[in-house]
């Protein structure tokens, strides 16, 4: 194989490697172990939480799930699949512990969230319960 072409095949190889966790959409369903599905929040509900809940995600998750949860931020542009609309019936859909669930543990281009404290991340579950009618 000449050098030139040699190159570019390794190249090409780096950046599927690379970015194959970003454009991986066909991952199908995600769902929680049933166990997860039927945790409860720990955290009582009220405004505050919910104040706490959104403080978290506009730190960390504004980038791809948007300002308004809707899976519209700034990244989401480059992401297969595209972040869930937070106001979704189906994200509304999911039990509390599924949610929190998936909060820490993330898949695909999703990072895992456990470095976020318990709370917040349960805050944040909150917070997108908040979005329903939105």
């Amino acid at each position: 194989m000449r050098e030139g072409l040699k190159g570019r095949v390794v190249a090409a190889s780096i950046a599927v490697g690379l970015l194959g966790p970003l454009t991986a959409g066909a991952q199908g369903p995600w769902e929680a172990p049933a166990a997860e599905k039927a945790r409860t929040n720990p955290v009582a509900p009220g405004p505050d939480v919910v104040a706490r809940g959104k403080q978290a995600a506009q730190l960390n998750c504004v980038a791809c799930h948007g300002t308004s949860g809707k899976g519209d931020g700034p990244a989401a542009a480059a992401l297969n699949p595209k972040p869930a609309d937070w106001t979704s019936p189906a994200v509304q859909a999911d039990s509390d512990g599924e949610l929190f669930w998936k909060i820490s543990n993330g898949r695909g281009a999703m990072p895992p969230w456990k470095h976020v404290p318990e709370p917040e991340r349960w805050a944040i579950v909150h917070y997108i319960r908040s979005l329903k009618a939105k």
